[in-house]
């Protein structure tokens, strides 16, 4: 482990997978003495106040007697500057939180992992990110198994980073304008695979299953029209549904 000042490099000589890399982070917060930890991309920038305002969110949740699973931002894209809106599972779509509601934090059915703080008590009681999903829906997972042990999860609405969606975005007319992030092909095949897999897993809620089935299908419409290594793509999708089927997890064997 490499320190520089207040801050550790930790070492892993190879690619584990984001799983991974998350479980040793969080072991040698714990062994320092840290009880929350802040979980980042790197991608991500936090605001100035961001950590201060999660901070500020989970004790007043704490206070309030929630058992919170975490708390996160909400984010800039860094390519169109939108700001992202917290969210709900609405039937079989994403609803979006009003955050110029008197009551905050809110209380939502998803956090992306970058940006969430995280009460190390909770990990013990939850247990640690799932490894062998390897990539995708490693934070998914988490929150569905803390959802079925009482847990909450919630979205501050003054908390602010900027945040890379996708390596690339196609824009494209369906309706409206819409950006699209676009992945390398090997993402997909994790997409899949994790979704399969989870959906078979008792964690699972129903809700997120609607929620995910749309969002399958829309992904593999949008790249089997619009991705520039569509055929790969397709490829990389069905070789995914077929592992996920059989429960063949950790990082692709295939993957270079």
């Amino acid at each position: 482990m490499m320190m520089r000042p207040n801050a550790a490099l930790l070492s892993l000589g190879r690619n584990l997978g984001i799983g991974a890399a998350l479980n040793h982070g969080m072991r040698e917060a714990r062994a320092a003495g840290c009880d929350t930890v802040l979980l980042m991309d790197q991608d991500s920038i936090p605001s100035a106040s961001m950590v201060s305002d999660l901070s500020r969110g989970l004790r007043h949740l704490c206070a309030r007697g929630e058992k919170v699973a975490a708390i996160g931002p909400r984010f800039i894209d860094r390519e169109s500057g939108s700001l992202s809106h917290h969210v709900i599972f609405a039937g079989w779509r994403v609803g979006r939180i009003d955050c110029h509601a008197p009551e905050q934090p809110v209380e939502v059915d998803f956090l992306i992992t970058s940006g969430s703080l995280i009460p190390l008590d909770v990990v013990n009681t939850v247990g640690p990110f799932d490894e062998g999903l390897f990539i995708d829906h490693v934070d998914t997972e988490w929150v569905l198994r803390a959802q079925t042990k009482g847990y909450r999860v919630f979205g501050d609405c003054t908390a602010v980073m900027e945040h890379d969606l996708g390596e690339w975005r196609r824009r494209i007319w369906l309706g409206r304008w819409r950006e699209v992030p676009i992945h390398k092909p090997f993402r997909y095949y994790y997409i899949f695979r994790n979704s399969i897999w989870l959906r078979q897993q008792p964690q699972a809620s129903a809700e997120w299953k609607r929620v995910d089935a749309t969002r399958l299908m829309q992904i593999f419409g949008f790249m089997a029209l619009f991705h520039p290594q569509r055929l790969t793509v397709i490829r990389m999708i069905l070789r995914g549904l077929c592992d996920g089927l059989r429960g063949n997890m950790g990082k692709d064997s295939g993957e270079q």
